[in-house]
């Protein structure tokens, strides 16, 4: 009795830790004083990004259960400055001079270059969240580590208050990239705005078809990434609304165990670095 007691207790906790994570993550708001919605009616610049592509053709690989994982033991000093110089880059360029999707495409790749840079400046880490600048906090998003425009911006900035305020493009939740096993995977070159659309749709089937994104045990039980509480707003306005986005992308086989189900049991994320061994 005592056993399944407890079976049925911990789910309802492991939810309700993901409820007070989401409550505790930044609004989505827009900067004040600073209008990052401003876009170009037309393209005018065009952002390199050859030296990130080259950067991950070297340290991405993929793992056997399908995670992307980086080698960052075995960046080269060359290699760090390279991606150094590329975020220099990004931080030089104006996004008013960009039309939507690359200003959209810019943020993404902006945010992923500076968490791997992030990671390096610290390595080794066991997770991101060791990153810490005190006992309270966990992780290094607060930190205004670039400049876009003369304005310091920290990786939450980017996230919370540019990329989720302005964009209202759910699907970023697959293409942005914190370094842990259970986020999406980083995307095997930089992000380009004339893919964006077909770009999003396979990270999304990528992450819904591995069961870090979705999965359903022997019992029936649903466990989704606690991606899908923490950003629920950005999904639908309900848990429901969140399964059915579930059942519209997952596999078919999932969907209708999904369906069958009718509820998420409980949330799960995997912190640990996103590290090649």
């Amino acid at each position: 009795m005592l056993r399944l007691f407890a079976a049925f207790l911990l789910p309802l906790a492991l939810t309700a830790c993901a409820s007070v994570e989401r409550i505790a993550l930044p609004k989505v708001a827009p900067i004040a004083g600073a209008n990052w919605a401003a876009a170009a009616d037309r393209q005018r610049i065009t952002v390199n990004y050859s030296a990130y592509d080259t950067f991950l053709q070297r340290y991405r690989t993929v793992d056997d259960s399908g995670i992307a994982r980086l080698r960052y033991s075995a960046v080269s000093p060359k290699d760090r400055a390279s991606l150094n110089s590329f975020v220099d880059q990004l931080e030089a360029t104006d996004p008013q001079a960009l039309t939507r999707d690359q200003q959209l495409a810019f943020w993404i790749n902006l945010y992923n270059a500076q968490t791997i840079a992030l990671i390096l400046d610290h390595y080794p880490v066991v997770s991101i969240r060791d990153i810490s600048d005190g006992p309270l906090r966990l992780g290094p998003w607060n930190r205004p580590d670039v400049q876009v425009r003369g304005q310091a911006l920290s990786l939450n900035d980017i996230e919370h208050r540019i990329v989720r305020a302005h964009f209202k493009e759910p699907r970023v939740h697959y293409a942005l990239n914190c370094a842990a096993l259970g986020c999406p995977n980083l995307k095997a070159e930089a992000w380009r705005p004339q893919s964006l659309d077909a770009d999003f749709e396979a990270a999304q089937t990528a992450y819904l078809a591995h069961p870090r994104g979705v999965s359903v045990d022997a019992n029936g039980r649903v466990t989704a990434s606690k991606i899908f509480i923490w950003f629920r707003e950005d999904f639908g306005t309900t848990n429901q609304d969140v399964l059915a986005q579930l059942v519209a992308h997952t596999p078919p086989e999932k969907s209708a165990a999904l369906a069958r189900r009718g509820r998420i049991d409980k949330y799960a994320y995997d912190w640990g670095l996103n590290e090649a061994r």
